[in-house]
């Protein structure tokens, strides 16, 4: 029967953990992330962990056992609640798998970076719905400044990027 088992890791050593697992015979999961970072030149992609010190083990319970990957170099432990190892469903796998970009394979952030200064968007939840502003800036990892006319006058209002769509200003 195959098992999922969720692998912490030393501090930066995912690869090295995900590398020593696969030549002992396990299947290994090392969701990725391709996170902006500003540099001197303009925004540059950076692949970073989605779980920082995570892993996910595929086990064959009838031929492997968990007892090498404890001693594993990178590894740090098997994750347990109690005396028990934690068993990953197959669905969040699957989920997990759905969501990552289907070439690269490394998953991608829903937010700002979509965004141009100076694009219209719409309020599309909260006190402020159905009110449509000029994206400004980013203020943050999930909030962002937009622009309003409030009583004639553009006033800058921060609010969760989750709120706003792309739309279209009148």
């Amino acid at each position: 029967m195959l098992r999922w088992y969720l692998i912490h890791t030393k501090p930066r050593s995912e690869i090295i953990a995900q590398t020593n697992l696969e030549r002992q015979g396990y299947e290994v999961y090392y969701p990725r992330l391709a996170q902006p970072v500003r540099r001197k030149r303009g925004w540059q992609a950076r692949i970073a962990a989605l779980f920082p010190r995570y892993l996910f083990m595929r086990l064959d319970v009838g031929s492997q056992t968990l007892s090498p990957v404890l001693s594993t170099s990178g590894v740090a432990t098997v994750v347990r609640f109690g005396g028990e190892f934690a068993v990953v469903p197959d669905r969040v796998l699957c989920e997990l798998r759905a969501h990552a970009d289907p070439v690269s394979g490394l998953h991608h952030l829903k937010g700002p970076t979509r965004l141009a200064r100076g694009s219209a968007v719409k309020i599309v939840a909260g006190a402020l719905d159905g009110l449509e502003g000029i994206f400004e800036r980013v203020a943050g990892s999930d909030r962002i400044v937009l622009l309003l006319t409030l009583l004639g006058r553009a006033t800058p209002v921060q609010i969760p990027i989750d709120l706003v769509l792309p739309g279209q200003v009148a």
